[in-house]
């Protein structure tokens, strides 16, 4: 039995024991790029299949529905926590003007690194987008702190969580009417294009002011019931859609160490956020990995995600997955722990 497959076989009570306790946040703000993995409810306005404001998500979350992919909290909340913040870290969408200053979460379901990604979806946040929206939010904490070197000194202090690229996979390399694309290009090529435009990125946020990063790896996605059912496979993971995204998280490793090495004011950490490799197997013990936890649509723009219906599995804390391709709030909180486990080499 592999490591995520012990951990997650832990007693359900660690859930309730890991909670972070509020006090001094040890960061005096928390900003947040990314997808749905981070999604906080930003894309409840737009125009797009990739929301999640409705039941059966947030059924455990103490306000219901709020956009959040999960039947909880997501990683970006436990964090939030465990850092010492009083709230969870506010969507862009709703953020009031006075509350920046700690953090702002513009995390937009359906995004990617390129722009056109996730396009088949509808609207949403592209990383681009995002870090506009943070060079806007910094001219309001000036005018808060009215003095540019004192906000700058501010931000240099901050936590910058960045987790995005599966949508560049998921909705786009492998995404509908991509066969062409995977025919012209190869996996390599396209990790290649991904990098590019992410170091530019990166670079872009550290001349706004960012200096200590937390940068997520793709996630294992051909390992999402979603892909399996896709690619009607009955092993635990696709292997085609894993292999082209270790390629990318191979190059990103590798940026990740040049960026350390030309930007030496600025620090990077990297998490690496995995799902359970153990074969053709749906469960483990009384872990449920192979199945979603509710009842998910199967064709369209909407595969892979909740039918509204308040219809979910029995035990939610013994699942993997909420629905076809995001987290239950049980293992967001185990991923959270391995965020925080190199968080703490920023603080």
């Amino acid at each position: 039995m592999g490591y995520w497959a012990k951990l997650f076989c832990l007693p359900v009570l660690v859930f309730a024991l890991c909670r972070g306790v509020v006090g001094d946040p040890k960061f005096p703000c928390y900003f947040i790029f990314g997808d749905s993995l981070l999604d906080v409810g930003n894309n409840n306005g737009l125009k797009t299949s990739a929301k999640a404001n409705y039941l059966p998500y947030g059924i455990d979350f103490p306000q219901g529905p709020t956009g959040r992919f999960s039947n909880g909290l997501n990683a970006a909340d436990f964090i939030a926590k465990d850092l010492g913040f009083e709230d969870f870290i506010p969507p862009y969408v709703t953020v009031k003007r006075k509350d920046v200053i700690k953090g702002v979460n513009y995390a937009s379901a359906g995004s990617g690194i390129l722009d056109e990604t996730g396009e088949n979806l509808g609207e949403r946040f592209s990383f681009n987008t995002q870090i506009l929206y943070h060079q806007e939010v910094i001219s309001h904490i000036e005018t808060l702190q009215g003095n540019e070197t004192y906000t700058q000194d501010h931000l240099k202090k901050c936590l910058y969580t960045v987790q995005i690229g599966s949508n560049d996979y998921i909705n786009n390399y492998f995404g509908p009417k991509s066969h062409d694309k995977r025919i012209n290009v190869t996996p390599a090529q396209f990790a290649t294009t991904l990098i590019n435009q992410f170091c530019k990125q990166l670079n872009w946020l550290y001349k706004l002011g960012a200096r200590k990063f937390s940068i997520s790896v793709i996630p294992q996605i051909g390992c999402a019931p979603a892909e399996r059912k896709l690619y009607g496979t009955e092993m635990a993971c696709v292997k085609e859609i894993n292999d082209a995204v270790n390629v990318f998280n191979a190059k990103q490793l590798n940026l990740i160490g040049d960026l350390r090495a030309r930007l030496e004011d600025a620090k990077f950490v990297l998490p690496i956020l995995d799902v359970p490799k153990i074969g053709p197997l749906q469960s483990i013990g009384s872990l449920v990995i192979g199945d979603p936890c509710c009842k998910v649509s199967t064709k369209g723009v909407t595969r892979g995600q909740c039918l509204p219906i308040n219809v979910t599995c029995g035990q939610r804390n013994r699942y993997l997955f909420f629905d076809g391709f995001h987290p239950t709030e049980l293992a967001n909180l185990f991923y959270s722990r391995q965020m925080m486990l190199v968080i703490s080499h920023l603080i």
